[in-house]
This record gives structure tokens, C-alpha cells and sequence, in this order.
């Protein structure tokens, strides 16, 4: 236990798993996107839709859209700087089945065009759980150095980045792999203890195969 554990996030807002929470899981979603989102669906479940709009958990999550952590005063303001900003948004109520009660699914369209579906839970204490990319299980919680990796589910893939990783010497936390479907499209998240150098990110991205590279430096919200 650290005392991160003991007195929780410095945060804006009255509830560290409904606000500060919540801007990690917009931030996040920002960081994945890779590009500034401009327009974004937000599904509020559970306790997130019941409670969500008198803690702030809407304003939070645009807040984190926009690039806003958790200490950010002006997250109360998070609406009419979106405005600002040209993030157009759309926050609704919607149910997951089997879903943790603070949970939020995001579809988010960037300024180059991209989308994504982030489907994510605050778990208190400000701390996340990514759960879901586009519909893939993926279960991150941004807070280490991360790759997530998408590729085609053949051979070889996972013996290709891991041995990048260790010609780097970088050293793997977890790993985890997921697949929509077999021969479809698959996942590697891996969690590791260094970060890793810009040119092995490129590399990976230029391998034939490997569709995209989203990489988390564990320095999020």
C-alpha cells in the first residue's frame, strides 16, 4: 500500500470513482485515440447513469476527452470549453450486461477521421479498468507502460514483439491476448516495466500485419 492508496487522487470534484475516475477514462480514451477527438457518444451504466450527472461523472468524462486530469479546475466548465474546442458530444444512459455498475462506453470519432468504442469501469481511489476496445476484451489499467497491439490472428505475431521487447531489454509485466474470432483480428496488451523507444513503436507499426499500435507510457490521468 502506497499513500496514493491511503488519501486517493488530488482531484476536482466530489468523488474519486465518479469524477476523478471518470476524467481518466476520457483522458484515456483521448490517449488511445492517438488524435483529438471531435465528436463522441457517451453511455452511462449503472451507477454512473443513476448518480453520475449530481457527482459530475458527465463533465468528468468530456473533461478527459479535451486532455483534462483530474486536478484540473476547469473541469466543472468541461461543457462550454468542448464547445470551445469543437468537441461536439452526446451523453446518454445504456445498459451492459455484466458490466461494473461505474462503467462508460465511448465511441469517439478524431480529428483525422478514426474511430474507437472504449468500454471502461472506475474501480474507486481514481483508479480504471479499460475493458473493452471495439468490442474486444482487453482488460488494462493504463497505470504502466502499455502496447496494444492489433494484428491478424496467425503465427508469429506474439514471438515478434516479444523478442523486440527483449532486444530492448524491456521486460514484460503481463500479457494478455484476445481475438474477436479465429483468423480474424486479435490483440496482444501487454503491461511492461520500461518504456518503450519511439523507433520500436514505428518498427512494429510498419510490420506487415499489424493493423495498429496504441502505446501508453503509464503516465496517464
Amino acid at each position: 500500500m502506497n499513500i496514493f492508496d491511503i488519501l486517493g487522487p488530488v482531484m476536482v470534484g466530489p468523488s474519486s470513482s465518479h469524477t476523478a475516475g471518470a476524467v481518466r477514462i476520457g483522458y484515456i480514451t483521448r490517449s488511445l485515440m492517438g488524435s483529438r477527438p471531435v465528436k463522441a457518444v457517451i453511455g452511462l451504466h449503472g451507477s454512473f447513469a443513476a448518480t453520475g450527472k449530481g457527482h459530475g461523472t458527465d463533465r468528468a468524462l468530456v473533461a478527459g476527452l479535451l486532455g483534462m486530469k483530474p486536478d484540473d479546475m476547469r473541469i466543472p466548465d468541461s461543457f462550454s470549453v468542448a464547445e470551445s474546442e469543437g468537441l461536439e458530444f452526446t451523453i446518454q444512459n445504456t445498459q451492459i450486461a455484466g458490466a461494473h455498475p461505474n462503467t462508460a462506453i465511448l465511441n469517439v470519432v478524431g480529428e483525422d477521421g478514426k474511430t474507437l468504442e472504449v468500454q471502461a469501469s472506475s474501480l474507486g481511489g481514481g483508479r480504471i479498468m479499460v475493458n473493452k476496445l471495439d468490442g474486444i476484451m482487453v482488460n488494462c489499467t493504463g497505470e504502466s507502460p502499455t502496447l496494444i497491439i492489433y494484428n491478424q490472428d496467425q503465427p508469429g505475431y506474439v514471438a515478434a514483439v516479444t523478442s523486440m521487447l527483449a532486444k530492448d531489454s524491456i521486460n514484460i509485466a503481463t500479457l494478455q491476448l484476445y481475438r474477436g474470432k479465429r483468423g480474424g483480428h486479435a490483440v496482444m496488451v501487454i503491461e511492461i516495466d520500461q518504456r518503450v523507444p519511439e523507433s520500436s513503436i514505428r518498427w512494429l507499426e510498419e510490420q506487415e500485419g499489424i493493423q495498429k499500435v496504441t502505446y501508453l507510457d503509464g503516465e496517464g490521468a
